[in-house]
């Protein structure tokens, strides 16, 4: 049983891309509720139709039924009542991926109150930011006494957090949440009146990382969840009564285009595995042992899978694989499919949308493009003057909004007026990302629009000259980005995490300069090399490149070019 075909205006298979993109339109009922209108619809119908698969590193298993889900969420809904959380209250939950997290997650979205998800690496200045920011009355947390002890520091400075609740053993000044929610009933009636939720209320903010400045408040309403149709029926193509597995922690916005709504209004069973630490090891035994049938995850983890002995692992229940975070490099892509035999999907979105471009069904897929615009988005490139970019024309990716915003893409920035009227330009939606369309229609990622690198007089996309070094053996990961120059203007850097059995020195640093001459353009390549351990990255796993331009240029450092060509 899936519930998808429910909300789609007319059959919901398509013969083609060209018929998807023409024809795809949702029916949106009145004051839609995800947790009322699919989980318990499901819990009805299908009562022991799998909803969660869950795993931990110490061996723990646990797999929850709709019928189950819904019944925690009615518990847990009854227990944050009585605790004071009400119609329009800021949870914010610090969950990894624990299970817990979807009972508050559907128990919230019962009572009308706004999840606000985060990660668990947040420290004191940051929470204490995002408590006073939206005005959280209550935090939700798993038994860390790290990330429980900073956030506990923050409350001094955080007058509107009323309680704090944890969903491991007991501890001094939190509540605990599997004691006092066995207490409570598991029936919640559906609110009424002024208590009903309505399709334009706050449902969840997410705080997502710019280049530059405090984190965005980005507000999504009770609509959202349908707008994740496309991204798990039609663009990771999940199965009904399938099983699928996004790698991403819960907090960020990638939990909830993979771990969530999309997923089980088509039907798919959701798998989360709570490990401690990142092992592509665990992850492949994983996709094994339980026989997963979609796989989603960011290139990153692709860089590492594709290192291992894949042909060691029995992935054969294993249908479509995905990604997206950031652009998929062609090497990757290719040494994948050789081993898997699988054509990795990818997508492009933000925090403020469901798949905004997409490989969908009926297309070719083309090695390190992110597809062609998504069903329910009009998406156009445009030049600085706004001007519509010609084919291989690289200018910023925006959506048309003129008509009506697309189901899916946010409201707005919480609490920030001019934040939000600058993203929502004389109709249009403005991304802040550049790409291109090729003459066939697909469109190709370039970068932010504020880490273009002008050395020269040329342009160089970071992306371009991160694609040539990754085909080397010795970069596990790299960041392209500019140091200013007072001859160029900038210089091109390369920060790289080497392969193990690599070591750094001059002669590897000519050997990579060497081997990217050999590639692409002579202006492209790195002037300036420097190995890392880590790349600095983002609580959804994007490379920061802001971070290592201001270490670069603040103070600026001095120009040293590796090679004078």
């Amino acid at each position: 049983m899936v519930l998808y075909t429910d909300y789609i205006d007319g059959d919901s298979h398509y013969s083609s891309y060209e018929n998807l993109k023409k024809n795809y339109k949702l029916k949106i009922p009145t004051d839609f509720n995800f947790a009322y209108d699919v989980v318990d619809r499901y819990a009805q119908d299908v009562p022991e139709k799998r909803a969660l698969v869950w795993c931990d590193d110490n061996g723990e298993e646990k797999i929850f039924t709709f019928a189950e889900i819904a019944a925690a969420s009615r518990k847990t809904a009854n227990f944050l009542r009585a605790r004071g959380i009400h119609k329009g209250d800021a949870v914010m939950l610090i969950l990894r991926r624990r299970y817990e997290f979807w009972f508050f997650m559907m128990a919230l979205h019962r009572i009308g109150a706004i999840a606000i998800p985060a990660t668990d690496q947040l420290l004191e200045k940051d929470i204490e930011y995002r408590n006073n920011a939206a005005s959280i009355k209550m935090i939700v947390s798993y038994d860390a006494p790290e990330v429980q002890k900073e956030i506990e520091n923050s409350r001094a400075a955080s007058p509107s957090v009323m309680a704090l609740v944890t969903v491991g053993p007991p501890r001094d000044g939190w509540i605990d949440y599997h004691t006092e929610c066995q207490k409570c009933s598991s029936e919640f009636t559906r609110p009424s009146g002024e208590y009903a939720t309505r399709n334009g209320d706050i449902m969840l903010i997410y705080f997502t990382s710019g280049t530059s400045g405090y984190p965005k408040m980005v507000q999504h309403d009770f609509t959202y969840p349908l707008g994740h149709i496309v991204t798990a029926r039609y663009w990771q193509n999940v199965i009904d009564d399938g099983l699928h597995l996004t790698v991403a922690e819960t907090g960020w916005g990638k939990a909830v285009w993979g771990k969530l709504y999309g997923q089980w209004l088509a039907g798919t069973a959701v798998f989360a595995y709570d490990m401690t630490s990142f092992s592509p090891d665990k992850i492949l035994s994983k996709i094994a042992h339980y026989g997963i049938t979609t796989f989603c995850a960011p290139p990153t983890v692709y860089r590492y899978l594709i290192r291992q002995d894949i042909s060691k692992y029995d992935l054969s229940s294993l249908k479509y694989c995905a990604t997206a975070g950031e652009a998929l490099n062609a090497e990757v892509y290719n040494k994948f499919y050789e081993q898997t035999g699988i054509k990795i999907v990818e997508a492009y979105g933000q925090s403020e949308s469901s798949v905004i471009v997409g490989n969908f069904p009926g297309m070719d897929v083309r090695p390190g493009s992110m597809g062609k615009p998504a069903p329910g988005y009009d998406v156009d490139i445009i030049s600085a003057t706004g001007k519509k970019c010609a084919p291989e024309e690289v200018g910023e990716i925006v959506i048309d909004i003129s008509r009506g915003k697309p189901v899916g893409l946010f409201v707005g920035y919480y609490r920030d007026v001019s934040l939000t009227a600058d993203a929502f330009d004389s109709g249009l939606y403005h991304t802040g990302d550049t790409a291109y369309f090729d003459t066939d229609g697909y469109i190709w990622f370039v970068g932010r629009t504020d880490d273009i690198i002008k050395s020269s007089g040329y342009r160089i996309s970071p992306f371009e000259v991160e694609s040539v070094l990754q085909q080397h053996p010795a970069v596990l990961e790299c960041a392209v980005t500019g140091v200013e120059d007072s001859r160029r203007g900038q210089l091109v850097k390369a920060t790289i995490v080497l392969t193990d059995g690599y070591e750094p020195g001059k002669r590897l640093e000519r050997e990579l300069q060497e081997f990217v001459i050999s590639q692409t353009a002579n202006y492209k390549h790195p002037r300036i090399i420097e190995f890392v351990d880590a790349l600095p990255k983002t609580i959804s796993g994007k490379i920061r490149r802001v971070a290592i331009r201001e270490k670069d240029n603040q103070p600026q450092i001095k120009s040293k070019e590796m090679g004078n060509r």
